[in-house]
Formats: structure tokens, C-alpha cells, sequence
């Protein structure tokens, strides 16, 4: 990268993240996940009980783009169409004019993902990872950048759908937020940023900085021995004897697309050890299978396992 790249970067990543921080109270690390997926072209899922800020995180993201978009609230009654679209036929009954739905659009905000049929959840996980729709055979391509930020409440809580872990398989990062500090939530209480700041931030970026910005992502070299360190984490998930499945070879992909974003957020345009390992649990944890109902406490053991198993793996220097 030239110097004025170099400077670029800065500013405008941290313009994004410094307003996204103006709403949001919470967990800084998840503000940076959240723009890493951005900027690698992913999707995210937002995780936990309710009240804690998820909504509040993806629309302060949505709000800083300007770019199109569009919040569905997911409820069991949804139907596919309601998300991707219809045709119907023109008022002269000549021909059928495809209505598009609120998928068409480039940051989208599904609130409460397992609250809706696993038929509507299979259709949106679609068009997530085909970046277009069909409908009456005829293909629609989605907008240029899109990322779906779904949030999803526990599956315990009762009227869920879980996520089956091939669809889980479909976001790039699956981030648990926590409770904010006693500080944090102190300022929130007066600050009251859902309601106040939330209406007076506007867009620090444009759609065409971000493509921009992805295809910069696209250029970071990732070397021999980065390559062969995020095989081999994945090859010892798969023998590990608490797993049942390890991570596949797209969970391979994701974390070196992620690798390759981090790396350009923090100014070097090169993957280093250190973004494989900064990535592990919200890249891949989600992606392995091991007994039981998937529910937090099974995703925290399978953090627990992807560190460890990362530890024991020899770093590149």
C-alpha cells in the first residue's frame, strides 16, 4: 500500500467504527467483526438474549453506508415471498411485473432469524450465498455490496427455529454481544442512543467506497505458510475426538476471506498469524458439529475447542 492508502484506510475505517461507537455501548471487538465482515463480503449473525443491542449495532451499521436499506422483523407467518418477492400480473393482465421484495437491498436487517419457518429461513440462507433470486425461472441479481446482519435470540427461549448448522455454515461470523459494563449501561440510561443519536448520525461512507474497499480486501497476499497454518487448524478440528464434524473446507475459506479483511483494517497488506488467531471464535466456532442441541453453552465449548486446538498448532513466524 502507497502511504496515502495507508492514510485513507485509517480515516475511514475508523470514521465508521467511531460513530458505530457513539450508538453503540457494548462489546468494541464485535463493532470491529461486524465491519471485517463488511469488507469481506459475509454475512453475520448476532446472538444473544434480548435487549442487549443487536438490533441497535446493525442499524447504526446500515445508517453509516449510504447505500439502500431495509429491516424485516421475521415472524412464523412470514412466507418466502414476503422476503424475495412476487410476481403479479400488470393492471392490463398482459404480462407479470416481478415485484421485488426487501431483500433487494444492500444491508439487510433480519431481527430474530429462528423466529420464522425453516422454509423462510432455507430462502434467505439462498439468496445469501447466490447473491440472487429466482422466481417463476427467471433470476434477479441482488445489490452490489449486500450483507444480511440477522439477529437471533437463544434457541431456548421458547417459539424458536434453531439454525441447522449447515445453514449456521452460511454466515461468515456468528457474534455473541454479552451484557454491556456497569459503565457502559450507567451512559446508556442517559444517553438513551436507540432514541437520540441513533436519529442524528448520517452515512461516513458511500456504496462505492465499500466495493471499492472489498476489492483492496481481495488484493492482501496470504502466503504459503498462512495458507498451510489455517489447513492444518482446520484438519485438527476434524480429528478432534469432541468434535463430530470439523470445520470444511468453506469454513477454511471464510477464515482466510475474514484474515484478509483484518489485515487491511489494521494497515498491512499481508496476513500475519496474529489475524488467523484474532478470528478463530467468531469464524469458526458456529461451523462444528458435536452432540447435543446447538445452544449457547454448546457454542462457548466449541470456542473453547477451536482455541485450543488452534494452540496446538505450530505458527508460521
Amino acid at each position: 500500500m502507497s502511504d496515502y492508502n495507508r492514510e485513507r484506510v485509517r480515516e475511514r475505517i475508523a470514521a465508521l467504527r467511531d460513530q458505530i461507537a457513539r450508538v453503540y455501548l457494548g462489546d468494541t471487538p464485535a463493532i470491529d467483526w461486524l465491519i471485517c465482515c463488511l469488507l469481506s463480503r459475509g454475512h453475520v449473525l448476532l446472538e444473544d438474549v434480548p435487549g442487549v443491542g443487536k438490533t441497535l449495532l446493525a442499524s447504526t451499521l446500515a445508517k453509516s453506508i449510504d447505500c439502500p436499506f431495509s429491516r424485516v422483523q421475521l415472524t412464523p407467518d412470514m412466507l418466502p415471498a414476503d422476503l424475495l418477492g412476487v410476481s403479479i400480473y400488470a393492471r392490463d393482465g398482459a404480462e407479470l411485473k416481478f415485484q421485488p421484495g426487501p431483500i433487494f437491498t444492500s444491508v439487510l436487517l433480519a431481527d430474530e432469524i429462528n423466529r420464522t419457518t425453516p422454509r423462510t429461513q432455507s430462502a434467505l440462507l439462498e439468496a445469501m450465498s447466490e447473491a440472487r433470486v429466482s422466481i417463476d425461472g427467471t433470476t434477479h441479481d441482488l445489490e452490489q455490496p449486500f450483507m444480511v446482519v440477522a439477529t437471533q435470540n437463544p434457541a431456548e427461549f421458547e417459539g424458536t427455529y434453531p439454525l441447522p448448522e449447515n445453514q449456521l455454515d452460511r454466515f461468515l461470523m456468528r457474534i455473541s454481544l454479552g451484557y454491556p459494563s456497569a459503565n457502559a449501561e450507567i451512559e446508556m440510561l442517559d444517553l438513551r442512543p436507540a432514541t437520540t443519536v441513533l436519529e442524528q448520525i448520517g452515512p461516513v461512507l458511500h456504496a462505492e467506497d465499500v466495493i471499492a474497499m472489498q476489492l483492496e480486501v481481495d488484493a492482501i497476499h496470504l502466503s504459503e505458510p498462512i495458507r498451510r497454518y489455517i489447513v492444518e487448524i482446520a484438519r485438527q478440528s476434524r480429528n478432534a475426538d469432541e468434535i463430530m464434524v470439523g470445520l470444511s473446507p468453506r469454513g477454511s475459506l471464510a477464515l482466510a476471506h475474514a484474515a484478509r479483511a483484518w489485515a487491511w483494517m489494521h494497515d498491512r497488506d499481508y496476513v500475519q498469524p496474529d489475524d488467523i488467531q484474532s478470528l478463530l471464535v467468531p469464524v469458526c466456532a458456529h461451523r462444528l458439529v458435536m452432540e447435543g442441541a446447538a445452544t449457547g453453552a454448546h457454542w462457548m465449548l466449541a470456542a473453547e475447542l477451536i482455541d485450543s486446538i488452534a494452540r496446538g498448532v505450530s505458527s508460521p513466524a
